[in-house]
């Protein structure tokens, strides 16, 4: 028998876990672009949402706001909605980042490469 090839199984074993966590981490990439969050401003007058990953694909505007003399106001409720959305995007994705990197066994705050 040759010393020292005891370690090659582990190797197999580190490199069937490296492919499941690949696996898992594209699968999850895929669940973030069909997630949606929603964020809003002005009460609800304004609502953004986008995708878990961040892309933003629907804007809501309560009509009741256009008012000429209040186009500032108006702007700044759309970039305060937006801005809420992608915040909640964030935090989605990292909540999801969390709960693979937990099935996996990896510390929760472990970053990952995206």
């Amino acid at each position: 028998m040759i010393k020292g090839l005891g370690g090659l199984g582990d190797m197999a074993k580190m490199m069937k876990a490296a492919k499941d966590m690949q696996g898992k981490m594209q699968k999850m990439q895929e669940d973030l672009e069909r997630v949606t969050v929603t964020g809003e401003s002005g009460a609800g007058l304004v609502k953004a949402t986008c995708t878990a990953k961040g892309e933003l694909t629907a804007l809501d505007i309560d009509p009741s706001i256009f008012q000429p003399t209040e186009k500032e106001v108006v702007e700044d409720l759309i970039l305060a909605a937006i801005k809420d959305a992608q915040r909640r995007a964030q935090d989605k994705m990292q909540s999801e980042m969390s709960r693979v990197t937990s099935e996996l066994g990896l510390p929760a705050d472990m970053k990952l490469p995206f």
